[in-house]
């Protein structure tokens, strides 16, 4: 069979602070760059991203695998309308290109599925709407997405089948684009469509209790699973929302694929049931930082292990610019034993490779993004070029480079500043320049969940904290405008 792969993975938050351009594209920190052609599979192939696991599936099968392109950029604004139009263009012109060289048997695309375009605001739909006018409405095509998308009705319909991934933090992004192309070779075999059901959910959930590591989370995936086993079920796409997005089919949506209408509405209605009963559960709360700060040292005074705080409104994984300052403010005030992952700020950064290892310096150190600096005097303790391999078990492989980096100390915190943004989920960025994790007595990260899966193991405890950021704990805080109708923007109490 020839199969042709590609992607396009963006997760947009409509009211953060920087659009995503297309130099975003190019060189994100923490994944590959934008690729096109030949270097595609072999590029992608060592990754943790899901097309790694397509590519391995399709090639176990005998598959040829035709590469298009692919690209990923870290969570921001919309996505201006150049970088949209320029990476779409691509994309289509690869398949035209294909086409030509012979027939294909399917296609297989790597989406996030919460992208917004400043055109188009259900931006997969957009891109899937122009693969379907070119590969025409019988030829079988299926997707991956991160469950965090916004999974639209317009998406379900120009698919055959949808795999989401299964976890968050996102530990099994490969096994969802094996299943993806699984799904693939199943619908081709058929030859025909799967029945499909379309559901959406009345309520939003935030997203620190998404968490499939903890309830109540992880009891909705036990029930998901069981009702996907029932007979005649291929795949029960459940989508958690990315509740940052200002379009009405912003929220958390499901869909079932089967042999049977029956059996598609079936499942649908089953884990639509069981999100409404759960509702109430899923009522998030997050310490203010002052109180957080001051929890973490009374902690970190008797423990063996590190306690690791969540800077969940500044997560670069949702929108963040990776560059506010409260937490790190507070961390200095109350004189916490402390290292914070990180600080995106090229300029703080470029200024303690010039002063060198052992300098002391006066920095503005961040709020580029919110015109918030924290200004200080620092001594730079280590300095890096910012290029590593994560290690963790969400991104392990990919390769990172996130320009001049510098540890940094500020009386007895230390600070991670860096040149590209990156979610601090991974402890290689800790390690790559010198601090072993697992031996700080607090890790401050800027993220929301993802951190979970390579720090909760050496955690001793685990807070997630407040401090000023867009990635807003609460989003119904936010001034939204174009969300549809009776959505209810926090859950209701029991």
């Amino acid at each position: 069979m020839r199969i042709a792969i590609g992607g396009f993975l963006h997760e947009s938050h409509s009211f953060a602070p920087r659009p995503t351009g297309w130099p975003e594209f190019r060189k994100p920190g923490g994944f590959p760059g934008y690729v096109r052609g030949g270097a595609l599979v072999e590029t992608l192939r060592p990754t943790s991203v899901a097309s790694a696991g397509a590519i391995a599936e399709a090639e176990a099968r005998g598959f040829e695998l035709v590469p298009l392109s692919w690209c990923f950029a870290n969570p921001a604004g919309p996505v201006n309308e150049e970088a949209f139009e320029r990476i779409c263009a691509c994309l289509v012109a690869d398949l035209v290109r294909v086409l030509d060289e012979g027939p294909l048997d399917g296609v297989y695309l790597d989406l996030h599925g919460a992208m917004v375009a400043e055109n188009f605001p259900d931006g997969e739909g957009e891109v899937l709407r122009r693969v379907r006018a070119v590969i025409g409405p019988d030829m079988p095509l299926t997707i991956s997405l991160d469950p965090h998308c916004n999974l639209t009705a317009q998406m379900v319909r120009l698919c055959d089948a949808v795999a989401p991934y299964r976890t968050y933090p996102h530990v099994d992004m490969k096994a969802a684009g094996a299943r993806a192309m699984r799904l693939l070779a199943e619908r081709i075999t058929r030859g025909a469509p799967f029945a499909k059901a379309f559901r959406q959910a009345e309520y939003w959930m935030p997203l620190t209790t998404q968490c499939t590591m903890v309830e109540p989370m992880a009891g909705v995936m036990d029930a998901r699973e069981a009702i996907a086993g029932q007979e005649g079920a291929a795949e029960l796409a459940f989508c958690f929302g990315f509740p940052y997005a200002d379009f009405a089919d912003c929220g958390v949506a499901l869909a079932a694929f089967a042999d049977s209408q029956n059996a598609a509405d079936a499942a649908a209605d089953a884990l639509a049931g069981v999100l409404a009963e759960r509702e109430p559960l899923f009522a998030g709360s997050a310490l203010p930082a002052a109180e957080g700060v001051a929890r973490a040292v009374e902690l970190a005074a008797t423990a063996g292990k590190p306690v690791v705080m969540a800077d969940t409104q500044d997560n670069p994984g949702g929108g963040g610019h990776g560059d506010t300052t409260g937490l790190l403010a507070e961390l200095v005030r109350q004189g916490a034993p402390a290292t914070l992952g990180l600080i995106n700020d090229a300029e703080s950064a470029a200024a303690c490779h010039a002063a060198g290892e052992g300098a002391e310096l006066s920095l503005r150190l961040g709020g580029k993004s919110d015109g918030v600096p924290f200004e200080t005097r620092a001594r730079v303790l280590r300095l890096s070029d910012g290029r590593f391999t994560c290690t963790g078990p969400m991104n392990r492989g990919n390769p990172a480079d996130l320009g001049p980096t510098a540890l940094v100390a500020i009386g007895p915190v230390k600070v991670i500043v860096v040149s590209r943004k990156m979610q601090a989920h991974d402890q290689a960025l800790f390690r790559h320049i010198g601090v072993d994790p697992a031996a700080e007595k607090i890790l401050a990260l800027k993220s929301s969940v993802h951190f979970r899966a390579d720090f909760q193991p050496i955690a001793s405890e685990v807070l997630v904290v407040a401090a000023p950021g867009p990635v807003v704990a609460d989003p119904s805080s936010l001034p939204f405008r174009n969300l549809r109708p009776g959505l209810r923007t926090r859950p209701r109490a029991a």
